[in-house]
């Protein structure tokens, strides 16, 4: 799917009520999902203990 075809997508799922700001939200959201799927596959995530003690510092 094209990145044209993902955003009319996305669009077409909002409420007819959905603001300019939500749009962009739910674009935004979907292209860091992406992002960090790619790095998961590229083998560079991280555990989730290590996620954790992150954010405990």
């Amino acid at each position: 799917m094209s990145a044209k075809e993902e955003v009319i997508k996305i669009i077409k799922e909002l409420p007819e009520t959905a603001t300019i700001e939500d749009i962009m939200y739910k674009v935004y959201a979907r292209v860091q999902i992406k992002a960090g799927l790619k790095e998961l596959d590229e083998g560079k995530g991280i555990t989730h203990k290590e996620a954790m003690e992150r954010v405990s510092k």
